[in-house]
């Protein structure tokens, strides 16, 4: 499945900022869907995750309680919405696709087999 990420900016810390995930190709409701972040010289984090099929949700303890992330059957999209912005969330914000399959561990970033190009989120204090 082919994804476009969108929403990013540039903000000031304590705002808030929705990221949207589209889907083109095939349905999202035949994936699991992740976004994940990546800081200059850091690793690739993740942020949060979402069975498309009954809509459990999964977070990092550094976002729980700031971001939502949510679905919309209709429009094959994924949303990443950010309240509450700190400083420390300033990365490139991707989104992810996995195959439903048997397993599925929403924080690896290695189990997911689909990619969007990436939006960048600047938070300045």
């Amino acid at each position: 499945v082919q994804l476009q990420a969108s929403g990013g900016g540039s903000v000031q810390a304590g705002v808030s900022l929705r990221l949207s995930c589209t889907a083109s190709g095939r349905t999202l409701s035949r994936y699991y869907m992740g976004w994940f972040r990546q800081a200059p010289g850091k690793e690739r984090e993740f942020v949060a995750a979402i069975r498309w099929s009954g809509g459990t949700t999964y977070y990092a303890d550094s976002v729980k309680g700031r971001f939502t992330i949510s679905r919309d059957n209709a429009k094959n999209t994924v949303y990443l919405q950010m309240n509450s912005l700190k400083p420390e969330d300033t990365a490139v914000y991707y989104c992810a696709a996995r195959s439903l399959g048997s397993t599925w561990t929403p924080s690896n970033h290695y189990e997911y087999d689909d990619w969007g190009q990436g939006t960048q989120v600047t938070v300045s204090s």
